[in-house]
């Protein structure tokens, strides 16, 4: 923080999350510590890349004001990631009750006799933070199990030997229950073969029966001609005696 006589300035550096084609901002706070109206003006190195709004205004006596600026999209990271863009924030105090719309270029000229605080500001490129998983590690179905890692990079190997065994009671209970899917559905296989074939043999039964009926109805008919023929011939025989 910027602990000037006018305006406290918060942060001095600019920190932007850089990624590639994307507008990325960050803020500034001016606090006017003062009892008088003070106005600020914030320049750049790079006008083209940067848009500060707003880049003009007044501070109320002990209030604050917000600045944000926006980079532009970029479409190549700069060498190691390093920015050398600066910006200067200069402030004024001025009458009260002045606006914004009264600020002019020669409020900030110091030849003109005006006492003007400056303030320089870096800019900072800095890695975007990167989104938590949806998923804790070790959490998901068939997953191996990893231990936890203490402050001194070491594995706990407590942790990491209770995860190994609930991951071992966990595939053997998948490989029991695949087992026992298996099982059932052979014994469903089974029982529907025997079904079919005491169906099968219910029916071979039926038939036999219905078979031997014909041929015993068969045999009488035939007994009965047989010895209608033997009467006949007996009783031509005894004609001819």
């Amino acid at each position: 923080m910027s602990t000037g006589e006018l305006l406290s300035i918060e942060p001095l550096e600019l920190k932007f999350p850089f990624e590639l084609k994307k507008q990325i901002s960050c803020s500034l706070q001016l606090s006017n510590k003062t009892d008088n109206y003070v106005a600020f003006k914030v320049k750049t190195t790079n006008p083209k890349k940067y848009c500060v709004r707003p880049n003009t205004g007044i501070v109320l006596p002990r209030s604050t004001c917000d600045i944000i600026v926006t980079m532009q999209a970029q479409k190549e990271a700069p060498p190691d990631m390093q920015c050398k863009d600066k910006f200067l924030l200069q402030s004024v105090k001025t009458n009260d009750g002045t606006t914004a719309k009264d600020i002019n270029a020669e409020m900030f000229n110091k030849e003109a006799g005006h006492v003007v605080e400056e303030c320089k500001l870096r800019v900072i490129y800095v890695s975007p933070p990167q989104p938590p998983s949806p998923v804790p590690e070790g959490s998901e179905e068939g997953s191996s199990p990893r231990g936890s890692v203490s402050d001194n990079g070491h594995v706990n190997s407590a942790e990491f030997a209770a995860a190994a065994r609930a991951f071992t009671e966990r595939i053997e209970h998948q490989d029991k229950s695949t087992e026992a899917r298996a099982l059932i559905s052979k014994l469903k296989d089974e029982k529907n073969n025997a079904v079919q074939q005491n169906n099968k043999l219910r029916q071979d039964l039926e038939l036999l029966r219905r078979e031997g009926k014909k041929n015993r109805g068969g045999v009488s008919f035939i007994f009965v001609i047989l010895v209608g023929l033997v009467g006949i011939v007996l009783g031509y025989v005894m004609k001819k005696s």
